[in-house]
């Protein structure tokens, strides 16, 4: 099984993203099940650097439906991130400039392993969000104008 699970559209729309980094996570059984079957949500995912090792919070995966109480899983638990530790080192550095942060850009399947890619983000003000709205309003129009022109031609 390969492809995306889960994306973050949200992180799109309100950071600019200056360098991706794909990393592992360490998941319980019931939590791989749970992923499978598409029941996560990381529309609030973000990342942070503690002791040296980097940990995801905001991650919502849905208890498995089969599994009994005793082998269920949290559901918003922090979850440890799988690094180098240059990786991590050059992430915490990232960090600590000011106004960036670690945001979850979308979770995957790679192979039979879960990965999660992080995007080292800086927040967009709104006169940003309203600059790329507009400059995808225009470029809709073009394409449309180009496809009117060509269907006419």
């Amino acid at each position: 099984m390969s492809g995306d699970v889960a994306n973050n559209k949200k992180a799109l729309r309100d950071f600019h993203i200056l360098e991706r980094i794909e990393c592992g996570i360490e998941l319980r059984g019931t939590e791989v099940k749970s992923i499978r079957e598409g029941k996560v949500n990381i529309a609030d995912a973000f990342a942070r650097v503690e002791g040296g090792q980097v940990f995801l919070y905001g991650c919502h995966i849905q208890p498995w439906q089969t599994a009994g109480e005793f082998f269920q899983h949290e559901t918003r638990r922090p979850r440890r991130l799988l690094l180098h530790k240059k990786e991590i080192l050059k992430l915490d550095q990232a960090t600590h400039q000011k106004g960036q942060t670690l945001v979850a850009l979308k979770l995957y399947f790679k192979g039979r392993r879960v990965k999660i890619q992080l995007g080292v983000a800086k927040g967009k003000t709104h006169a940003d969000q309203r600059h790329d709205l507009k400059s995808r309003v225009e470029l809709r129009e073009a394409q449309r104008e180009m496809a009117r022109f060509n269907k006419s031609g």
